[in-house]
């Protein structure tokens, strides 16, 4: 598993690593709420800790309310009358959709560093598109 806590450095390497660690962390925190709120619906306030446990960073407070108030608005998650938030039918196809777009985009990355790795993610990928 790859560290989410980097070295803060100027070299060339470390700065990429550590964009790439925002832009699949941070900028897609709605694709780990609405992961997360799958598994049962929770308080806004217990995403975080969750979030930090299962999927290894520390998202910052304002933008994780940010995130569910906007997924909130489109329809994503619903708020409970116990004030806790769930996932919609609208929010599962968005994170299955998002879920096969990553998975994509990894097959293709790693089909230039290892074609065998490629196979074993292909069939995984169809696996989970298989309705059950």
């Amino acid at each position: 598993m790859v560290s989410m806590e980097r070295e803060k450095t100027n070299d060339g390497f470390n700065k990429a690593i550590n964009r790439l660690l925002v832009n699949i962390t941070v900028r897609t925190l709605w694709i780990y709420v609405l992961a997360t709120l799958k598994e049962s619906p929770t308080y806004p306030y217990q995403l975080k800790k969750i979030i930090r446990e299962k999927f290894s960073f520390n998202p910052p407070t304002v933008t994780l309310y940010t995130v569910v108030y906007k997924l909130e608005r489109d329809g994503l998650i619903e708020k409970t009358p116990d004030g806790m938030y769930k996932i919609t039918g609208d929010g599962l196809k968005a994170l299955s959709e998002a879920s096969k777009l990553l998975m994509e985009i990894a097959q293709k990355i790693s089909s230039v560093e290892s074609p065998a790795i490629v196979e074993r993610t292909t069939e995984s990928s169809e696996e989970i598109r298989r309705p059950q």
